[in-house]
């Protein structure tokens, strides 16, 4: 298997998993780990939350050690912030910190952070330069190929934020403004492949083994990185990896395998979050999982009265008998 180095961490060639607010929880990443991502990255942490001293901040940054290698992604448009909390994420001993400077929610977008510094180029850098300047491991940052249409600057910021002293790039191949739809255009990171000499992770529309190594040779990116194609398929990992390692591409699982599968991540849920919480965050996993069954739109519309593992179990036991 071939390995790329992003400063002093050592990542296996195949697929890694994407930074997704509210998905991509400890349990999701290690799920996605049990299957062989070969690289993880958490879910987004507010530079100010951090700095001011918030606790749910501060419980997104913890690293369970089956994690690694794991990156705390930040969040924010205040340099002197975002130099204070990698600062603080140094204590949480990360492999990497990676910048976000990709996310188009409104919310975020509102407050000059996520794809908003992709219009501010100048503040953009500064935020990489402190980030860089105060962390103790290697930094990263996720940008998009621009604003929009008319706005398609991701080459030129990557050659910015390295000269800030970033490790690699990632690249989601869409606009802001295409928020998650339409067609990502790989040709945008082979441009930013092109114009940097630092490794360049590329994101968007991979949802198979054979996507993945369409990707790779269209781009010539130095990894690849699944977000949504993962969504209650956490076996896609084990795919690309045995696809890349001897040309077999694994099936899909039986119903009754993800039966099995959805229930250690409950179960992992769970032991995390408790039993509560944890089946209440269990609900959008199921109904992810359980796509493509029969059955699968009933499924979907009980989950509201999905509240313990019990609960959970019953689900599996109708996902066993879906074939």
């Amino acid at each position: 298997m071939k390995y790329i180095t992003i400063g002093n961490v050592k990542i296996e060639q195949t697929a890694c998993l994407a930074p997704m607010a509210s998905v991509a929880d400890a349990a999701y990443r290690i799920m996605c780990k049990r299957f062989g991502s070969a690289y993880l990255v958490s879910e987004m942490i507010s530079s100010k939350g951090l700095v001011y001293g918030d606790k749910k901040t501060a419980k997104l940054c913890t690293i369970l050690p089956k994690e690694r290698p794991c990156a705390l992604q930040l969040f924010g448009e205040d340099p002197e912030f975002m130099g204070k909390a990698a600062r603080m994420l140094n204590e949480y001993k990360p492999d990497i910190i990676d910048i976000n400077m990709g996310c188009p929610v409104p919310k975020i977008v509102s407050n000059g952070s996520g794809s908003a510094l992709m219009k501010d180029a100048d503040r953009a850098a500064a935020i990489a330069a402190a980030v860089v300047e105060n962390a103790d491991c290697p930094v990263t940052v996720k940008i998009r190929s621009g604003w929009d249409n008319e706005h398609i600057n991701a080459p030129a910021l990557a050659k910015m934020l390295e000269q800030a002293g970033i490790s690699a790039i990632a690249v989601h191949a869409r606009t802001k403004t295409q928020m998650y739809s339409g067609q990502a255009e790989w040709d945008i990171i082979r441009q930013v492949k092109q114009a940097v000499s630092i490794p360049v992770i590329g994101n968007g529309d991979v949802k198979t083994a054979p996507e993945c190594k369409a990707m790779y040779e269209q781009t010539g990116c130095d990894l690849v990185m699944i977000g949504r194609g993962s969504y209650g398929r956490p076996w896609v990992f084990e795919q690309v990896r045995t696809f890349f390692e001897s040309g077999e591409l694994l099936p899909e699982p039986s119903p009754d395998k993800k039966a099995e599968i959805m229930l250690s991540h409950g179960e992992l849920l769970c032991s995390l979050k408790g039993e509560e919480q944890g089946i209440k965050e269990m609900r959008k996993n199921v109904a992810w999982y359980v796509k493509g069954l029969k059955n699968s739109a009933k499924i979907r519309g009980s989950t509201d009265k999905l509240f313990t593992y019990k609960d959970l179990e019953e689900i599996a036991m109708i996902m066993k008998n879906a074939d």
